[in-house]
């Protein structure tokens, strides 16, 4: 190649002025579109900035609310919440407690299953889902939310409590123990723990067991509600009956009207020969609850043990009418009708073989009373 075409083919390489301009167009172009963009993600960052701490002060203020008792503003505050934010699991929460608090079982149950599946590992929905069933009383279904909740979150008492509760309501003592024993472990000493423990206890037949949670509830709390009424109920099962009526009068001294607490006090002194004493509380629980078909039975029986016979009949009476099956109304009549002379005496003899004939055949219990 000569020089001079070389020189010529550098020509060709030199700067097009009008390409030029456009390139330095379409980078201001790109320039511009970045910032465009860059402007955006600003804007949505800020957006969700606000919607996020809109979300935080729903939260509190629905928590200050529950705190508060305020049940109907925690459901307003986590409902707008749940809008602002439906995949936000702290706010599922408050939402399903919410409900549960306002007494909304039906929303707090839908809630609860729904966020649930979402969740399926949080022991607090499963917890708040499981007392709402409970509280609905379906307590298959609440047994089936607690027990799942204990197994997430073993270290958390109240769940071990409140599944008790409802094990506790469906008879099921020992397993309600045991679950009373964890939330103990977890929590330490609590009066309502050991009272509820000492209950199960009692009725899976371990009295003295019994016995030693109500004794320490007590210790924890003098005033455990129906602390003393429980204690004496566990001696009286024993034959403490002695004891037994301490315990009562000073549940008395707290619950001068609870029907219950006066129909076992009265038992308790009919059973250590207090019959006087026993015919005033007996007479009181009768008033206090007129469908007690053992206060009745047990005030007919003290009278006539007064030889009072014709008071007695009418108590007798009546505690037949409440408990038909029951053989032991009839045997007393018999003898209060024997000795006034009246001829039903032989009746009621009748009565009572064809009654405790049905009951051994049946393999029945209707009471465990000696006559």
């Amino acid at each position: 190649m000569k020089l001079e075409d070389a020189g010529r083919a550098g020509s060709c390489f030199q700067v097009d002025p009008c390409w030029s301009e456009r390139h330095v167009s379409h980078e201001l172009f790109r320039v511009g579109l970045l910032l465009v963009v860059l402007l955006c993600f600003a804007v949505a960052n800020t957006f969700a900035q606000a919607a996020s701490s809109q979300v935080e002060a729903l939260v509190r203020q629905g928590q200050a609310a529950l705190d508060a008792g305020n049940f109907v503003a925690a459901v307003e505050d986590f409902e707008q919440a749940r809008q602002l934010a439906p995949e936000n699991l702290e706010v599922a929460r408050g939402l399903v407690l919410s409900y549960l608090q306002a007494g909304r079982l039906d929303a707090a149950i839908a809630s609860g299953r729904q966020t649930g599946e979402r969740w399926p590992q949080d022991a607090e929905l499963h917890h708040w889902l499981g007392l709402a069933y409970f509280k609905a009383g379906q307590n298959a279904e609440a047994a089936r939310e607690l027990q799942q909740a204990a197994k997430l979150d073993r270290a958390n008492s109240d769940v071990h409590f409140d599944l008790a509760l409802v094990l506790l309501s469906q008879n099921q003592y020992s397993s309600a123990a045991d679950e009373l024993e964890r939330a103990l472990k977890t929590k330490g000493s609590n009066p309502v723990t050991h009272l509820l423990l000492g209950r199960a206890y009692q009725n899976s037949n371990r009295t003295l067991q019994a016995i030693q949670q109500f004794q320490t509830a007590l210790r924890l709390d003098p005033n455990a509600p129906l602390g003393h009424y429980h204690l004496g109920f566990a001696y009286a099962s024993l034959g403490k009956n002695k004891e037994a009526v301490a315990e009562y009068e000073k549940e008395i001294g707290r619950s001068p009207e609870n029907p219950e607490v006066r129909y076992q006090l009265g038992h308790s002194l009919l059973e250590t020969g207090e019959v006087k004493t026993a015919i005033v509380h007996l007479r009181r629980a009768t008033e206090l609850n007129p469908q007690n078909a053992d206060a009745f039975y047990d005030l007919g029986k003290a009278l006539l043990m007064q030889g009072e016979a014709q008071p007695a009949i009418s108590a007798l009476r009546r505690a037949a009418e409440l408990n038909p099956a029951d053989p032991s109304p009839h045997y007393q009549l018999a003898r209060a009708f024997e000795r006034t002379g009246n001829s039903e005496a032989k009746q009621e003899w009748q009565r009572f073989a064809e009654l405790k004939k049905n009951q051994q055949q049946t393999g029945g219990m209707a009471t465990g009373r000696i006559h």
